[in-house]
């Protein structure tokens, strides 16, 4: 008789192949059990409730908040403060004296607002109290005219 020309380690690669074969085979029939192919729209669809958050329940209606279209602003940030106090007064909380530039804290509203060393008038250093004025910027909104207050 005739010996076998399979030896031990092609019919392990062999049940090994078909194993994997197998176990690739069950995690298409579980991917193909669990898609939401052709299920419908309501399944897919996703609702924003009243707080902006994603459901997939619709937003109760009487949570509703109306909004005006004269409230939404478009482009970039605008500022708009109160017109009746031009002169501001904070804390210089951080100062640079290398890089000429910090940041003022302002003792209402708690901000920190830029400000750069051409916009001081006369000497001012860290945690000195100040008065200053606010004006648009290139890159946002910035601290001029800052004097010392004694």
């Amino acid at each position: 008789m005739a010996r076998s020309k399979q030896t031990s380690q092609k019919s392990e690669k062999e049940k090994t192949k078909k194993r994997k074969q197998k176990e690739k085979e069950e995690k298409k029939a579980e991917r193909k059990k669990n898609s939401n192919k052709g299920k419908g729209f309501d399944s897919m669809i996703a609702y924003v409730d009243h707080n902006g958050q994603l459901s997939d329940t619709p937003p109760d209606p009487r949570l509703k908040v109306e909004i005006k279209v004269e409230d939404i602003l478009l482009g970039p940030r605008t500022f708009e403060r109160e017109e009746k106090s031009a002169h501001r007064s904070g804390r210089v909380a951080i100062y640079n004296t290398e890089k000429n530039y910090g940041f003022i804290k302002d003792s209402i509203t708690q901000e920190k607002t830029f400000f750069h060393r051409s916009n001081i008038i006369g000497t001012v250093s860290e945690g000195d109290l100040v008065s200053y004025e606010l004006e648009q910027g290139l890159k946002g909104i910035n601290a001029v005219k800052v004097t010392k207050i004694n």
